[in-house]
């Protein structure tokens, strides 16, 4: 059913499927485990096997990662090396952890972050999935945000650190110390680091992202204002303090947005971005009240 099965080019250059028998045979191999697009390959190496009296390896054929259209994963789909994966600042552990819960489901209820060891101790290969388990790259970078929540400060300062210099060139530590927290919370993969551009860069904007709703470029102005006032009396160290008065000028303003849209873009240029309050905390007094007065100009 087969037909002939070539076994080498000629005497001296032998072709996969013999060298493969011979290899596995060589390095007493006892278990054979690889993807169903194999499958085919399995009874030509067998009748190898017992053309040359081999002892049979027992064979286990997985189901094959498929891209979110159920179709063949390619490198659009996200089929990339690994060593992409970590220059973009995806964590070792948090790959395997998703690689291993691709197609097969633990018996334990217990969530999906585990540790190498629980890994090794709960899989079976009885439990693998009979059918492809599709690729999504959303669940990998939420499983990588969660390694990277687990991090101490100074754990994720050492690996943020070479993408910081990467993007924005040497930042002091005591610097990176004070935007670790954010930073732990916000991350799903290190090299995202490049769109805080705002702590390490001033930003580039248009006058017009500081426009809020359908307020005019001198309530605006007015609003810039009071924000600087209120920054110069009290400045950023007090996060409580400084919200409040903020939250007092948009009771006053009677609208909450006037008060910190415009706050936040001068800060980030940015439509989203952590709470402003917070980056002020970080920036520190001197360097604030400078972007707000440069958004003042702008309007």
């Amino acid at each position: 059913m087969l037909g002939d099965v070539s076994i080498a080019k000629a005497v001296d250059v032998p072709l996969y499927h013999f060298a493969v028998v011979i290899d596995d045979y060589e390095m007493d191999i006892t278990h054979i485990i690889r993807g169903e697009d194999h499958i085919a390959n399995t009874p030509k190496q067998i009748l190898l096997q017992e053309a040359l009296g081999f002892e049979q390896p027992e064979y286990a054929h997985l189901p094959m990662i498929l891209a979110p259209d159920r179709s063949k994963l390619s490198k659009r789909h996200g089929a990339v090396s690994l060593q992409e994966y970590r220059n973009a600042g995806y964590l070792p552990e948090a790959v395997v952890n998703y690689l291993v819960l691709l197609g097969w489901t633990h018996k334990k209820n217990q969530g999906e972050i585990m540790t190498k060891n629980e890994m090794i101790e709960q899989f079976a290969i009885e439990d693998i999935h009979k059918s492809g388990a599709v690729f999504d790259i959303k669940k990998l970078n939420w499983i990588n945000s969660e390694y990277i929540k687990m991090e101490n400060d100074g754990g994720l300062i050492k690996l943020v650190e070479p993408f910081v210099k990467k993007h924005f060139g040497y930042q002091e530590k005591n610097y990176l110390e004070k935007i670790a927290s954010l930073l732990r919370e916000r991350l799903e993969y290190l090299d995202q680091v490049k769109e805080f551009h705002f702590f390490f860069k001033e930003p580039e904007y248009e006058k017009e992202l500081l426009k809020w709703k359908s307020h005019g470029s001198d309530e605006i102005k007015s609003s810039l204002a009071e924000v600087q006032k209120i920054i110069a009396d009290i400045g950023t160290e007090d996060k409580n303090k400084l919200r409040q008065e903020l939250d007092a000028l948009g009771k006053r303003l009677e609208d909450r947005g006037l008060a910190y849209w415009p706050f936040r873009v001068a800060l980030t240029g940015e439509k989203a971005s952590p709470d402003p309050v917070d980056i002020a905390f970080i920036l520190g007094k001197e360097k604030t009240l400078e972007r707000v007065g440069r958004a003042i100009k702008k309007v």
